[in-house]
């Protein structure tokens, strides 16, 4: 189950954000997860709390935040909801070369620490 490995890389990363900003407890961290991206929500949430035990995230909330898919036909430009099962087959005008704009994010959104201000992993880019 891949949602392990997912969730021991979050508590991971969140816990070398603690330590970076001295904070001792992790309340809710929140992933921005898109429809494609391959995760099952219950099951990253269960292995996520096992990973948090002994841990600065011990008790922490996961959130989600779900990413709708899209796609964009190249030819006609056309853009689309794409639903599940995905369909990569431009609805307008049937042509099959299509860029996927959205749907496959797997990303820390932000931290709400248990004793101070969110942290928001946008703020460490660039």
């Amino acid at each position: 189950m891949h949602e392990m490995s997912i969730a021991m890389a979050v508590v991971e990363q969140v816990e070398q954000a603690a330590r970076e900003h001295g904070r001792g407890a992790v309340a809710v961290v929140r992933l921005q997860v898109g429809e494609l991206a391959g995760v099952v929500p219950d099951s990253l949430a269960f292995c996520f709390e096992l990973a948090c035990s002994e841990t600065v995230l011990a008790g922490a909330e996961l959130a989600f935040e779900t990413v709708a898919a899209r796609a964009r036909c190249r030819p006609c430009e056309a853009e689309w909801a794409v639903g599940m099962p995905p369909d990569l087959t431009c609805p307008h005008c049937r042509g099959g070369q299509v860029d996927l704009l959205a749907g496959r994010e797997l990303q820390i959104l932000d931290v709400e620490w248990a004793d101070g201000p969110a942290y928001a992993a946008a703020d460490q880019e660039g």
